[in-house]
C-alpha cells in the first residue's frame, strides 16, 4: 500500500498530477487533479507543458476522461500512480536554490524546529511554479505551532518575513470569497500568524499531520439540514488541519469540521463560536459541516468571544 499525507503530490502513469487531499487510502488515493500535459499549457517541466486546473474544470475533465475515478473527490488507483512527491524531500534542494525558503527555513532552524518537519508542496514541490507562485510552507504535527508562533517574532523584527499588507489581504479575502464581511475576517485573521511575505512573496504556513496523530478515517455521512449553532470550542488541536476540526459543547453538535481554508484557525479553546452550516449525520453522532460547496454562502465560522474582545460586537 501507498502512504500518503495531506498535501504530498501524486504523478501518474498519464503524468496527470494530483494533490492528495486526505490522509487515509481505501480503495484508492483521494486527491485533487491539478496539472495535466498540455502542448499550449502555461507551466513548464523539463521541456514539457502541463495546464493547470482549478477546481471546477478539473471535475469536468475527470468527468469526460476518468469518470470511473469521479467521487465527491477523484480516487485515484494505486496501480496508476507513478510517483508520490513529499514536501520535505524537496527542502535541501531549496535552501540551496531558493533565497526566500533558505529564510524561512533559517529562521525555523533558530527555533529548534528539525528540517525534516519541514516541507514546501504545491507548484514549488513540482518544479512548476512561475514567477507569481506563493510558497506553500509545510510544518508537521505540533510543531507547527512553534514554527507559526517563530514567524509572528520574526514578522516583529526587522528582518526579510514581513506582514502582509491591505492589498494582499483584500487579494485574499476576494479568493476566498467567505460570506463574513471583510472587517470580521481581518480580525480572525490577525491573531492567526500563519501568513506572511518574503521578498515581495506571499506564503503561508500550513499545518500537515505527523504520522501517529493519523488515527482514523473521517467517515462521509448523511447531509440532512442547514443550522447556525452557538457552541462552546473545547478542543482545537486540528484547528489548522484540512478539513479544520473544533470539538464542541453543544446539545446536538459533536463537532464542527470546515473544508474552507477561511475559517482553520478560527477559534481557540474556552471561546464562543457561532457556526453556520449543513448538518451531516454518522450514526448517532451529528456534526456541523461548514464549506459544503467552493464558494459556501450561508456558511462560515465566526470567534463571537474574540469579536467581542475586539469591540465589534
Amino acid at each position: 500500500m501507498i502512504k500518503t499525507r495531506l498535501r504530498d503530490f501524486l504523478i501518474t502513469k498519464d503524468n496527470w498530477i494530483f494533490s492528495v487531499s486526505d490522509y487515509f487510502c481505501n480503495d484508492g488515493i483521494r486527491s485533487i487533479l491539478r496539472y495535466v500535459p498540455d502542448e499550449k499549457g502555461e507551466r513548464e517541466l523539463n521541456g514539457k507543458r502541463y495546464r493547470k486546473y482549478d477546481f471546477g474544470p478539473a471535475f469536468e475533465f475527470m468527468k469526460k476522461y476518468r469518470p470511473e475515478w469521479l467521487h465527491d473527490v477523484h480516487v485515484v488507483p494505486e496501480s496508476e500512480v507513478k510517483i508520490v512527491l513529499r514536501p520535505y524531500n524537496i527542502i535541501p534542494k531549496l535552501v540551496n536554490t531558493d533565497s526566500r525558503v533558505r529564510e524561512i527555513v533559517k529562521v525555523l532552524d533558530m527555533f529548534g524546529i528539525p528540517r525534516t518537519s519541514m516541507g514546501v508542496t504545491g507548484s514549488m514541490l513540482l518544479g512548476l511554479q512561475n514567477e507569481n507562485s506563493d510558497i506553500d510552507f509545510v510544518v508537521y504535527g505540533p510543531l507547527w505551532f512553534r514554527a507559526r508562533d517563530t514567524i509572528t517574532i520574526a514578522k516583529q523584527q526587522e528582518g526579510s518575513i514581513e506582514e502582509l499588507d491591505e492589498e494582499m489581504w483584500k487579494r485574499i479575502y476576494r479568493k476566498r470569497i467567505p460570506d463574513i464581511s471583510f472587517e470580521e475576517f481581518m480580525l480572525h485573521e490577525s491573531r492567526k500568524g500563519n501568513r506572511g511575505m518574503i521578498e515581495g512573496t506571499y506564503f503561508d504556513l500550513l499545518f500537515v499531520r505527523e504520522w501517529n496523530q493519523i488515527k482514523e478515517p473521517l467517515i462521509r455521512g448523511k447531509d440532512t439540514v442547514k443550522m447556525r449553532i452557538e457552541a462552546e470550542v473545547t478542543n482545537a488541536d486540528f484547528a489548522f488541519d484540512s478539513p479544520a476540526y473544533y470539538k464542541i459543547r453543544h446539545s446536538e453538535i459533536d463537532h464542527v469540521i470546515s473544508y474552507t481554508h477561511t475559517y482553520s484557525g478560527q477559534a481557540l479553546p474556552t471561546e464562543i463560536i457561532e457556526a453556520s452550516g449543513i448538518v451531516e449525520e454518522v450514526g448517532n453522532m451529528k456534526r456541523l459541516v461548514v464549506g459544503t460547496s467552493r464558494e459556501p454562502k450561508g456558511e462560515w465560522i465566526k470567534s463571537l468571544t474574540w469579536l467581542e474582545k475586539c469591540g465589534y460586537i
